[in-house]
């Protein structure tokens, strides 16, 4: 079943009446042609989707990045990248199917492919912990990673996640540890490294695989240090403020573009990633082809040292007065 956001019921009435219109054309000659109104509807139809895709709030793009369609990072494997292949375990008895990783070719290079995976079906869902994951997610994600950096191979992340498991076992197993060593770490790796938020970007859980030289986001997707419910019920302990709490947050693309949090933002077909899957893939093909090549022209010792300047300088303090 659809699932259909608020904002998209005018979107999903006039798609109604179009097929509608189309499937009476189909049965019944006595209709007549009415190929010229289909036309027109159908001009509105896209029309209306750029005008509300256009000015989505912060807690409609969120709506639309947890969309139970949206491509997730195995959606994206298998569009942008061949022969990849799961590698698992974090060599300390742990398995986090949470985090998916493994190296892939995209094009002509190989590359170490990691990220969140949440789920299609419930059964998936429950699997994948809906993609929070425990401490051994992140050490499988830097022990493949340092691989990476031992084989040159560049790094491509695939973040979509609410944040990391919060459960009691997660923190006795380590968490904030795990996700700490992979960011202090990350930081120092000598091979290209590029992120990609696909979905949600849910704070710790989402920087444990987030330090890259370039940070990219999908134009409906989301990055914030935490969800909208959280922080309405934290700031004015009232869940129902969720919509304000997202507007306080700038966790949209376009906002953390603007404040250098991120590097690029990839359009997203009319209506969102999960309307067109394949389309969604191509366009960010596009972009990480072209994102890695100049990344590859850069000096590795460059290329490390640019990457540490990159994060010294996101949070600019202004003291005002004394």
């Amino acid at each position: 079943m659809v699932q259909i956001l608020d904002f998209e019921r005018e979107i999903f009435a006039l798609e109604t009446q179009i097929h509608d219109l189309v499937s009476l054309s189909h049965m019944y000659d006595s209709v007549g042609d009415i190929t010229h109104d289909i036309a027109k509807l159908k001009k509105k139809l896209r029309r209306m989707k750029h005008d509300v895709y256009s000015n989505l709030k912060g807690w409609d793009k969120t709506m639309v990045a947890r969309h139970p369609d949206r491509p997730h990072m195995m959606d994206y494997i298998n569009h942008m990248f061949t022969d990849f292949f799961e590698l698992h375990g974090d060599r300390h008895g742990g398995y986090g199917p949470s985090i998916v990783a493994g190296p892939a070719q995209f094009g002509d290079s190989s590359v170490m492919v990691v990220g969140h995976q949440k789920g299609r079906s419930m059964e998936e869902k429950i699997a994948r912990n809906f993609g929070m994951s425990q401490p051994s997610g992140y050490r499988k994600a830097l022990r493949l990673m340092r691989m990476a950096e031992k084989f040159n191979m560049p790094i491509i992340t695939f973040i979509d996640t609410p944040g990391a498991y919060p459960g009691v076992d997660a923190e006795e197993k380590g968490q904030s540890e795990a996700i700490a060593t992979n960011m202090f770490n990350m930081i120092q790796l000598r091979v290209p490294i590029i992120c990609v938020v696909i979905g949600e970007g849910g704070s710790g859980g989402a920087l444990a695989i987030g330090v890259g030289d370039r940070i990219v986001m999908l134009e409906h997707s989301v990055y914030s240090v935490i969800s909208p419910e959280g922080c309405a019920s934290i700031l004015w302990e009232d869940k129902k403020k969720t919509a304000q709490a997202a507007d306080a947050l700038c966790l949209t693309a376009n906002h953390l573009l603007k404040f250098e949090i991120i590097d690029q933002v990839v359009r997203e077909p009319l209506g969102g990633a999960h309307r067109n899957h394949k389309q969604a893939a191509i366009r960010l093909k596009k972009t990480l082809r072209s994102t890695l090549s100049e990344l590859k022209e850069i000096d590795t010792d460059k290329l490390v040292e640019l990457r540490e300047e990159k994060f010294r300088k996101m949070g600019k303090v202004v003291e005002v007065g004394a």
